[in-house]
């Protein structure tokens, strides 16, 4: 594949369009809307759809829902506790950005799609007031911890993730609220992010390793899915030329750029410039950042009615699926640290394995697939198999393990985004196949 040249932009210059032909996976206004298959879809991992549906519902309404609400939630000042034992014990009352931007997204979700629950505002409007009270200057990250009251602590290094799931909560709660002013600072909070991920002095510590050498201002396939996701989560609700530019902007560089032809995967990390580096990063692939966006990017084809980004999407999720694979275990592996040395991280995050749920299942809803009534099958059984913690007397479901998932009675964090959300888009993915659910 050639290789455009690319040019580092801030500010304004950064969402003007990128000139010359586009490559695969890049908006066509001409390509018909992504039609939803008309075939009757029953018996999904041994489910009619109903029954699936109501196993979702369960473990939303009757299992994660009540224990957030009874050990995670800061009900007296707003906000979400992280650090907590699998019995809801409190380790430490410490918050981070991370958790209230995230928490605030999935309530605000919860009132505008599952009826309107007035003690879900609420809590998306408690944890708005919290992160509001410690809000840093326009050009400055929050801090990426602090204690119960907002006061900063270093207990992990500041980064834009966070800024970004604080701009994701916000755009979701100026749905629920009906207030623009809450969209447009999370539009003012992107654009500051970009800004910093443009400069020449941006760091990221890359997940590889402390002895590791670092790409300078490294361009990083999870950095390109957040804004892509916080920008797709505000252009549901209403357009925005900017947004636009950005979301195609992450879209190009991902599918353009991150793919490297010789092995058919999508690296995590790329040179400022988005050329390749040399060294460890050279063929690191972080498979579970790659399934979790490409879903992002079937939603986002679905959204503007793109066929031919839908399929491109859909083609690398499924790619990434297969190769991430443990046919000896089961579940995916996390990350691919070397292709042509075969090197993985072998842990097994729920994280993951929800992505490959989620977009097996709006693949299996959108088209019929087989392979998404295969996978999906697969990686449900597996997931119900080793994740749930019913079994071992506890709530709520596993987040992490080593490659067998041994249980390990102590936990030391609560999961408050990937697993609601994961929970929350196949309920209405399922409501929409059984007939009178949501657009989707």
């Amino acid at each position: 594949m050639k290789r455009r040249n690319f040019i580092g932009l801030t500010g304004a210059a950064a969402l003007s369009p990128v000139i010359g032909r586009m490559g695969p996976g890049v908006p066509d206004a001409n390509i018909p809307v992504a039609k939803k298959s008309k075939k009757k879809i029953t018996n999904i991992a041994g489910y009619e759809p109903a029954e699936l549906l109501s196993l979702y519902r369960e473990y939303l309404f009757n299992d994660f829902l009540p224990f957030m609400n009874k050990y995670v939630i800061d009900h007296e000042q707003g906000g979400f506790f992280w650090n907590i034992d699998r019995d809801g014990s409190i380790i430490t009352t410490n918050k981070r950005a991370w958790y209230d931007g995230r928490g605030i997204w999935v309530y605000s979700f919860l009132y505008n799609n599952f009826g309107k629950d007035p003690k879900h505002l609420e809590i998306a409007r408690k944890a708005v007031d919290f992160v509001s009270r410690i809000k840093p200057g326009s050009t400055v990250l929050w801090p990426a911890s602090y204690n119960r009251g907002g006061s900063p602590n270093n207990d992990f290094p500041q980064d834009i993730y966070g800024d970004l799931f604080i701009a994701e909560g916000l755009a979701e709660f100026a749905e629920a609220v009906q207030d623009i002013q809450f969209r447009l600072k999370a539009k003012e909070i992107i654009l500051k992010c970009l800004e910093l991920y443009d400069r020449e002095d941006f760091r990221y510590v890359v997940d590889y390793g402390p002895d590791a050498p670092q790409v300078p201002a490294p361009r990083v396939t999870g950095n390109w899915m957040v804004f892509l996701r916080t920008c797709y989560c505000m252009l549901s609700h209403g357009s925005d030329p900017d947004l636009e530019r950005i979301v195609n902007r992450c879209i190009d560089a991902l599918l353009n750029y991150h793919f490297i032809d010789e092995y058919r995967l999508i690296n995590e990390v790329m040179n400022h410039d988005l050329s390749r580096p040399e060294g460890p990063f050279s063929q690191f692939v972080y498979c579970g950042h790659v399934i979790e966006t490409m879903w992002m990017i079937m939603y986002e084809a679905v959204r503007r009615g793109d066929d031919k980004l839908f399929r491109n999407a859909s083609e690398k999720f499924k790619r990434h699926v297969e190769v991430a694979w443990d046919d000896v275990y089961g579940g995916v592996f996390r990350a691919l640290v070397n292709v042509n040395e075969n090197v993985w991280k072998v842990d097994k995050v729920l994280w993951e394995q929800s992505e490959v749920l989620i977009g097996a299942l709006y693949l299996l809803e959108r088209t019929g697939d087989p392979w998404a009534f295969q996978w999906f099958d697969k990686m449900w059984r597996y997931v119900i198999e080793n994740y749930p913690l019913k079994k071992y007397g506890f709530p709520l479901w596993n987040i992490d393990g080593d490659r067998k998932m041994t249980f390990v009675r102590q936990g030391k964090r609560i999961e408050n985004y990937h697993h609601p959300r994961h929970l929350m888009l196949n309920i209405l993915s399922l409501e929409r196949m059984v007939g009178g659910g949501r657009k989707g």
